[in-house]
């Protein structure tokens, strides 16, 4: 597999929902939430969580490349915050709703035109490390 589009999930997703698929410019998107220390590993017990976006509809080899992802929020805190990480990200759960369900007027300026612009979640990258953490 060079690039997710050469998935089963990718395909099987196209099949679902092929009014999505039809429409090239709607954008597939991956999430990526990964706790760090900004004080070393250690040293305190504050941490961050990031939330960072990549777009999938780019070619192979671009799309995780650091310069074409994109920070959508740092959720700090004590390392007990991820027991409450959902909070923090329902204005981005709500939003992700709305770009699939109602679309987005969007300005394509290849064409030099709007369109209406879908989103679509496809994976979620999860830093599997804390899970016991957060979990107790």
């Amino acid at each position: 597999m060079v690039h997710p589009s050469d998935g089963e999930a990718w395909k099987h997703f196209n099949s679902v929902h092929p009014h999505f698929s039809a429409e090239l410019r709607n954008v597939r998107l991956g999430l990526y939430i990964n706790r760090f220390n900004p004080f070393g590993l250690f040293a305190a017990l504050y941490s961050c969580w990031l939330v960072k976006f990549t777009v999938y509809n780019l070619l192979s080899g671009i799309y995780m490349r650091p310069e074409f992802m994109f920070l959508s929020m740092v959720i700090p805190g004590l390392n007990s915050s991820g027991q409450n990480i959902d909070v923090c990200l329902q204005p981005l759960i709500d939003e992700l709703t709305q770009l699939w369900s109602s679309k987005a007027l969007t300005y394509d300026v290849l064409r030099k035109q709007n369109f209406f612009m879908r989103a679509a979640l496809m994976w979620t990258i999860n830093d599997f490390l804390v899970y016991g953490m957060v979990s107790s």
